[in-house]
This record gives structure tokens, C-alpha cells and sequence, in this order.
């Protein structure tokens, strides 16, 4: 038998990926595409699978160790030649595997990395830094110069470009961070634990670093005084989720705008198609209808697909719609990509496809990534309004309560509709007031006749 070298495949560019689980041993006996480890990003989970059937002869990583494409991960006694990818590191190219990972940490059974980034669930108490470093320093995550040498009062900071990234995208000035790595090094845990300090306020901020939103202290209470408690720590997704929203909602200017639509033709057409699919077929939602309402609308106002950049706008020409899955772990919005070249049959079976792939916890990083508009859909569930939070570097999200039917003035008498409550929360950066009742006002129509939408 050959010995085969398994390398960890295409992964999107990603680097340093968490693997959360060692699934062999040596002497194992593994079939073609039998799961040997496993990787976890920020909102994914990503199993290697063998290449060819054999026995284990090593495994060269464990749980907790980081990889990046092409890392060496298990050789394999192969029974049989393997496929070429899997002689060699896949050629670089967007992929389904994870984000960069976590530290490792105990696995906590959720498609996420430890408190970081995401969007979605409830909120761990990590918020970010309400006060970024100057434009200089976001460039460059606050690093020394290109020579590597401090200055008169500097000193080196050593951190990856994935803990550079991820300080920026809190705003955290790494120069007001202890490393806990080796040589000092800056881990990702460390930014973590310095923005839930600050925020707690007990961080030491330094001079001119402007970073903390001088805050009282979280306050500390034994509340097994008070009678019996139970401790259950929270999972993955949902810490990332509590410092995702808590810097989107202290960075960004929230402002909600109500409407209503009435939904009434658009239900009965929606009824009569199912209806008319009957047996296996895709049960077309209103959530698919939304997702077709919302591309046209943003089509008819770009301002609210698009992203800030510094002083400049970034006007989307591409539909990715993101729409928030509950999940057991918690809340991920995975993105339907290119929605304005599909049809609401295909979208919704997109939809039902992507929502069980997140419950099962199998979302790949590109299913989650390069939304452009997000949608929060609470109809099945009730409620009559909410304020979502903005899905960053998105600047609008829209959310949706459950429909009932209301007496309706038409011009002559009142007659029963079938509603639907809008909630749509915007960045008032970009949206004014008079632009977000415009949006919410078009989009009403749109979804009071369906086939305006196509128009």
C-alpha cells in the first residue's frame, strides 16, 4: 500500500483554522470520504474527508492545533491510488471551509468560533470599542514600522494579519493590548478579553488611545443568594453573536421605520402555487417573496445596498440577500447569492436547502459571507414589530412580524386584508429618514402586487 499524505484542501484563503476534533487514530481503517478532522470557523463547521480508502499510519495535528491550506494532517496507508487533489494542496480558489478559527478551546457543539464575529444570536457581554484608533492605525492595526523596530516609546507588536483584521473590525488599538503568545504575541483571545475589559471597565486604556466608552462597571452579583440558579455557558455562535451586535449596535446610528402591506393577493397567489406544485415540491414562503420584493427595491434605491468605507460609499451592483436561520445553537443568516437572477421557486428551495444546512450545523464560511441586505423574518413565530440590528458592514436590515387580518378603509368600506408589519433598521449615516419611508413604502406596493415585482 502507498503512503498518502492528506493536506488540508482549498479553504478560501483562510489561515490558522481551528481543528476542533481528531476523529481517527492510528490503525484506524477509513473509506473514501470518511471524515478524519475537523475545522471550525466562525460560523461553520468543515469535516477533511479521506481521499481514498486505507489505514491510519499518523495524525500530525490535534485538537486545538491551527492549519491552513495545504497543512499536512494525516498520512494514510491508501488501499488504492487516491484522486489527484489529494496529492498535492488544492489550488487557491473561494471555498466552503471556515473563516479564521478560534482559540482552542473546549468544543462547544455550534457552527462558530469563540467570541468573536457574525451576526445573529443573543449577546454574550463582549461589546466593542465605541471609540476606533485614528485612520492610520485602523491601516494598519496599530503595528510598528515597516523596519519592525519600535520607536523612542513604542513597542513591537506581533500579531497576525487575522488578529490585525479582527482588531480593526472591533476598533481595538493593538498598541493598548497585551499579548499572552509566545514572544508576547497578540491572540485573538487577547483583543476578546481587552474589549470585554474596557467595557466592563476595568481596562487600563492609554493615553490618546480614546478606546473605552468610560462606562460604569458591569455589576457583580452572587445571585445564588437569591435562590437556585443554573449555570449554562453559552455557545459559540451565541458569544460571537453578543460581540457582533454589540459593535454594530454601538457604532452604527440605528434609526427603524414602520410599515405595513398588504399581503392579501400575494398570499392567496402564494396558497394557489403550492397548491399547484403539490406532492415533493418546493413549498414556496413569504420569505421568498420578500427576498424578490427586497431585490427590487434596492434595485429602485441602491443607497441601501451598499457598505461604508471610510468617506466613501460602496453601491452594490450584486443581490446577495441574507436572511436570519434559527438554528439550536442559535441565530446565523446565511445568504441566498445572486437572488435577482432567480425565480421565487428557485429561492425558496434555496432557502429550505441553506435553513437545514444551518440547523444541522453544516454551513460552509462563503454560505455566510458577502451579503448585501439582510432580512429578520419572525412571521411564524408572532410578534407585531421589533428593531433588528444591522448586519455590519450592511446598512439596512428588514424585519418581518407575523401577518393577521385587519378591517382595511378601501375608499368605500372597511374590508378584511391580510397585513404585514415591516420593520426595516438602517444606518442613518447613509439613510435619511425621508429615503427609509420611501424603500418601506415601495416595497409595501411591491408586495400588495406580486407582479410588480418582475417589472
Amino acid at each position: 500500500m502507498a503512503a498518502l499524505e492528506v493536506r488540508i484542501p482549498n479553504i478560501g484563503g483562510f489561515q490558522d483554522v481551528g481543528v476542533i476534533d481528531v476523529l481517527v487514530k492510528p490503525g484506524d481503517a477509513v473509506k473514501v470520504d470518511d471524515p478524519l478532522v475537523t475545522l471550525e470557523s466562525d460560523k461553520a463547521t468543515m469535516d477533511v474527508p479521506s481521499p481514498a480508502a486505507g489505514t491510519v499510519r499518523e495524525v500530525r495535528v490535534q485538537v486545538g492545533s491551527r492549519v491552513s491550506e495545504g497543512s499536512l494532517v494525516v498520512i494514510l496507508e491508501a488501499a488504492e491510488a487516491a484522486p489527484a487533489r489529494a496529492a498535492a494542496p488544492p489550488q487557491p480558489a473561494a471555498s466552503r471551509s471556515p473563516a479564521p478559527a478560534p482559540p482552542a478551546a473546549p468544543p462547544v457543539t455550534a457552527p462558530a468560533a469563540p467570541a468573536a464575529l457574525p451576526p445573529t444570536g443573543a449577546a454574550a457581554q463582549a461589546p466593542p470599542l465605541a471609540s476606533p484608533p485614528s485612520p492610520a492605525s485602523l491601516a494598519t492595526g496599530a503595528s510598528p514600522p515597516a523596519a519592525g523596530k519600535a520607536g523612542p516609546d513604542r513597542r513591537v507588536l506581533h500579531a497576525s494579519p487575522s488578529v490585525r483584521r479582527f482588531a480593526r473590525e472591533l476598533g481595538v488599538d493593538l498598541s493598548q493590548v497585551a499579548g499572552s503568545g509566545p514572544r508576547g504575541r497578540i491572540l485573538r483571545e487577547d483583543v476578546q478579553g481587552f474589549v470585554k475589559q474596557v467595557m466592563s471597565g476595568t481596562a487600563a486604556v492609554g493615553a490618546g488611545g480614546g478606546a473605552g466608552l468610560d462606562l460604569l462597571p458591569w455589576p457583580r452579583i452572587d445571585f445564588a443568594r437569591f435562590g437556585p440558579v443554573e449555570a449554562r455557558p453559552l455557545s459559540r455562535i451565541r458569544k460571537i453573536a453578543g460581540a457582533n451586535l454589540a459593535r454594530n449596535w454601538v457604532m452604527i446610528p440605528h434609526v427603524t421605520q414602520f410599515e405595513e402591506a398588504d399581503v392579501t393577493e400575494l398570499e392567496s397567489f402564494r396558497t394557489r402555487l403550492n397548491g399547484e406544485n403539490g406532492g415533493p415540491g418546493v413549498k414556496v414562503t413569504l420569505l421568498a417573496f420578500l427576498v424578490k420584493a427586497c431585490v427590487a427595491a434596492l434595485k429602485r434605491f441602491p443607497e441601501l445596498n451598499a457598505s461604508l468605507d471610510g468617506d466613501s460609499l460602496v453601491l452594490k451592483r450584486y443581490f446577495h440577500i441574507g436572511f436570519a436561520a434559527d438554528t439550536p445553537n442559535g441565530l446565523v443568516v446565511p445568504v441566498v447569492r445572486e437572488a435577482d437572477r432567480k425565480g421565487v421557486v428557485e429561492i425558496a428551495r434555496e432557502l429550505a436547502e441553506l435553513a437545514a444546512r444551518a440547523r444541522e450545523g453544516k454551513l460552509a464560511a462563503a454560505d455566510l459571507q458577502g451579503g448585501s441586505f439582510s432580512i429578520s423574518s419572525l412571521g411564524g413565530i408572532g410578534g407585531t414589530a421589533f428593531t433588528p440590528i444591522i448586519n455590519a458592514p450592511e446598512v439596512a436590515i428588514l424585519g418581518v412580524s407575523r401577518t393577521s387580518t385587519r378591517p382595511v378603509w378601501d375608499g368605500g368600506q372597511f374590508a378584511p386584508r391580510l397585513m404585514l408589519p415591516l420593520s426595516l433598521s438602517y444606518d442613518h449615516r447613509v439613510v435619511d429618514g425621508a429615503l427609509a419611508a420611501r424603500f418601506t413604502t415601495h416595497l409595501a406596493r411591491l408586495l400588495a402586487d406580486p407582479w410588480r415585482m418582475v417589472l
